[in-house]
């Protein structure tokens, strides 16, 4: 007999292409996740996936059963929502999606906020690109989305949380940017570094220094901004650094915050949900969490910038 965690799994390998990092989101083992791929292929009698050292391969018939399988679970995933209406405010299993340019500074703060307020919740963390986080969710994968607004899609609510400020950060030593605060025009697109293609910080950087001129950008794309900022560090560029990422990154890099003149660029950060789900008063409260704990982390980047001014001044001439 088809299971719902033999689906789960198949959905979680044709995600991860990896039988262990599918695994990893499963938390199974990898022997297990693979027995239960072979028993589903033996009962659907077709072969879903290609197993080769390069990775894992859906099937043609893997990809049409796929899309039937996350038919079905997103189905589940809203009995269950349903199931769960007469419970109270932020009990149970949610599972909220954050963009990895806010994940590692805002979910230490707020996943203690939670169950501190909160002792029945039961919150599962997704941390991908916006796009990817929006296609969970419109599956039903996901409850809720934290990320850079505006985001498009049918069906679904956005709301805006707050305000995160963008900052220049350059090397301690660095002797190219010198006014401060800078203007946008001041900024050497030639030594901008970006995240790589797919990252709506890389878009970002890109619209708030897009008067800077046509100069050649650098090649290189990072994966993190904790790699973006080692880079600045050692003296191989300046970067756009997000207010929420600045009191951790501040504090391990030796890197100088450079302030904007006015009017601070900045993204707005919203919670985003479908319109169909049967917890509002939960979205509230989860929105409400997440205003929180952005406005604490405010005020420690104000502090870790006025800290790394004082730690970093403009190098002698």
């Amino acid at each position: 007999m088809l299971t719902l965690r033999q689906m789960r799994y198949f959905d979680a390998l044709a995600a991860a292409r990896h039988f262990g990092k599918a695994a990893e989101l499963t938390h199974v083992s990898q022997p297990a996740l693979s027995a239960q791929i072979m028993e589903m292929e033996e009962h659907l009698g077709v072969k879903l996936v290609e197993r080769s050292r390069a990775g894992v391969f859906l099937t043609v018939k893997g990809e049409e059963v796929l899309a039937q399988v996350r038919s079905i679970l997103a189905d589940v995933g809203r009995l269950e929502e349903s199931a769960r209406t007469n419970t109270g405010t932020l009990e149970g299993r949610v599972r909220l999606g954050v963009i990895p340019t806010l994940a590692p500074y805002l979910v230490p703060r707020l996943i203690p906020y939670l169950r501190e307020r909160y002792p029945a919740i039961d919150i599962e963390l997704k941390e991908s690109l916006t796009d990817r986080l929006i296609a969970d969710l419109g599956d039903g994968r996901l409850d809720a989305v934290v990320a850079a607004l505006p985001v498009d899609g049918d069906g679904i609510v956005t709301r805006a949380l707050f305000s995160d400020r963008f900052y220049m950060a350059v090397a301690e030593n660095d002797r190219q940017v010198l006014m401060s605060p800078m203007t946008e025009e001041q900024v050497d697109i030639s030594q901008l570094l970006l995240l790589e293609e797919g990252h709506c910080l890389r878009d970002q950087a890109l619209a708030v220094c897009n008067t800077a001129g046509k100069r050649q950008l650098l090649s290189f794309g990072a994966t993190s901004m904790a790699t973006l900022l080692q880079m600045v560090a050692n003296g191989m560029g300046m970067t756009l650094i997000p207010e929420i990422a600045i009191p951790s990154e501040a504090a391990r890099n030796a890197i100088r915050i450079v302030p904007f003149a006015a009017p601070e660029p900045s993204r707005e950060i919203g919670l985003i949900w479908r319109r169909s789900n049967p917890r509002p008063r939960d979205m509230d409260a989860l929105a409400n969490a997440i205003s929180a704990c952005a406005r604490k982390v405010s005020r420690d980047a104000a502090a870790a910038g006025r800290g790394a001014a004082k730690a970093a001044p403009l190098p002698a001439a």
